[in-house]
């Protein structure tokens, strides 16, 4: 017989219903404190923007808005958003349900996000790089060069592969439990992310098949147990690990407002936007500078975090 912690996390991910509670405009960049876990008022932009050289341009209100096709938990699209953000462009965001496969094909002819829509150029692009790119090249859009290249950091880039695993792990099956996340509202699109995205230790290939014989995939049965067991198991070993690790990246941190020296650049547009998504989870121990630097580009950039969601 099913245990019932972990027959009732099999029912939230298999019921039509949304659980947790929206989070308020004043606590989307609130700074979690590690100890009391209290909740402190949002900074404001203008505020923010004083820990740093950056400031945000003027807002830039073209006659015809471009759109912004996401899934909200997406790094790639959170990359485009954060920018977007720090050039102060006004902009639509179309969140995409995750399984809706004709709209995305319809746009760019494959089911991708992030897809910028430009109405004025007649243009529609994908590629999160290629957006940025654009966007921070053209004079329309304020002024150019705002977000400094990439440095090549190595540190950084091993860091993220390091916790790969531990975040698929933690992360993914959070995000389709909240039943909060747009893509995520209606039961169709929560089936579809975990049919397609493998839990440690599966790899891509295991879990989705190639439809042969010798290679079938998982079945769909499996993956909602193996989401719900890998949801309702206690995550404290993970966390601890978890927090460890982001005490070594408070080291890399160069300061609450950008992560490499130098400035506000595409290295922070990276990090931000996978960092992001640890908020999901509950119980993490953020240490100081990077919980700092999360809140600080969260007001500055305009992009919610997940802390009041978090499971």
């Amino acid at each position: 017989m099913m245990r019932p912690l972990l027959s009732a996390v099999l029912s939230l991910l298999t019921a039509s219903g949304a659980v947790g509670f929206i989070p308020s405009v004043s606590s989307r960049c609130a700074h979690r404190n590690a100890a009391s876990r209290s909740v402190a008022p949002t900074v404001a932009s203008a505020e923010a923007s004083s820990f740093s050289n950056y400031e945000l341009p003027p807002r830039i209100v073209r006659e015809t808005l471009p759109t912004l096709y996401v899934y909200d938990h997406c790094p790639f699209c959170v990359r485009v958003r954060l920018a977007l953000g720090l050039k102060n462009i006004k902009h639509l965001i179309g969140f995409l349900a995750n399984d809706d496969v004709p709209t995305p094909t319809a746009l760019v002819g494959k089911k991708i996000a992030p897809i910028f829509a430009l109405p004025e150029d007649d243009l529609i692009m994908g590629e999160s790089l290629d957006i940025i790119a654009l966007v921070d090249g053209d004079e329309r859009f304020g002024p150019t060069g705002a977000i400094l290249p990439a440095t090549g950091r190595k540190d950084i880039k091993a860091w993220q592969k390091s916790v790969q695993i531990l975040l698929r792990t933690l992360q993914r099956p959070r995000y389709v439990a909240t039943g909060l996340m747009p893509e995520f509202q209606q039961l169709d699109g929560r089936h579809a992310f975990m049919k397609n995205h493998q839990l440690p230790p599966y790899e891509k290939s295991e879990w989705k098949g190639d439809g042969t014989t010798e290679n079938p995939g998982v079945p769909m049965d499996d993956k909602l147990r193996l989401y719900a067991e890998a949801l309702a198991k206690d995550p404290a070993p993970l966390l601890e690990e978890l927090n460890a690790k982001l005490v070594e990246l408070d080291d890399m941190v160069f300061s609450e407002a950008h992560c490499s020296e130098g400035g506000l650049s595409m290295d922070d547009i990276d990090l931000w936007a996978r960092l992001r998504s640890i908020t999901i989870i509950r119980g993490v121990e953020w240490p100081s500078k990077v919980r700092a630097y999360m809140d600080h580009l969260c007001a500055l950039g305009d992009v919610p975090l997940y802390d009041e969601m978090a499971l």
